[in-house]
């Protein structure tokens, strides 16, 4: 039987899933995720790239990184379709590239906001460094979780259950 100091802060498991034992997450979105932006200087180049930044120099001093690791996580994230490369010259300059959000990598921007927000609470004492406002209002800007009926949602809210693209539960002993 469940305790009520299990149940707090997780998710429950249903169907195949459940018990949680019984299966592992072999085919896991979020592992695959992590596998595109599983360094600290891929998120700040992300953190960069919606804060306008668009030039190799520029990611490299604002990250705080070396030359040549910038030009290995900036190969990566265009290798993986969340920034793009496009060339621009400057009068009397030779051609160099600029790197923009695709589609692919603005959708991370919820993620960002998360880990930000998460930080301000949890390891800004002095309170946040910097805030993002909403222009329209004015209003300070956070990220949350929504069921597709606008229900505000918390782990202990939330059910994992076997979606559409997993062929099977893995089974340890299969």
């Amino acid at each position: 039987m469940e305790t009520s100091a299990q149940a707090v802060h997780t998710v429950r498991m249903s169907g195949p899933l459940s018990p949680r034992g019984a299966w592992q997450a072999t085919s896991c979105s979020m592992a695959r995720a992590l596998e595109v932006v599983s360094s600290k200087s891929a998120l700040l180049i992300l953190r960069e790239a919606f804060y306008g930044t668009t030039r190799f120099d520029e990611f490299a001093e604002r990250v705080g990184i070396s030359e040549p690791v910038a030009a290995a996580r900036l190969r990566e994230l265009v290798d993986e379709g969340l920034l793009e490369r496009e060339p621009y010259r400057e009068p009397g300059q030779r051609t160099r590239m600029a790197y923009r959000l695709t589609d692919k990598g603005a959708e991370l921007l919820p993620v960002l906001v998360s880990l930000m927000q998460w930080g301000d609470r949890w390891l800004a004492p002095a309170g946040p460094p910097v805030m993002l406002r909403h222009r329209e209002c004015g209003e300070t800007v956070h990220a949350e979780l929504r069921c597709q009926a606008g229900h505000e949602a918390s782990a202990e809210d939330l059910e994992l259950a076997v979606g559409p693209g997993r062929d099977r539960v893995d089974r340890p002993h299969e």
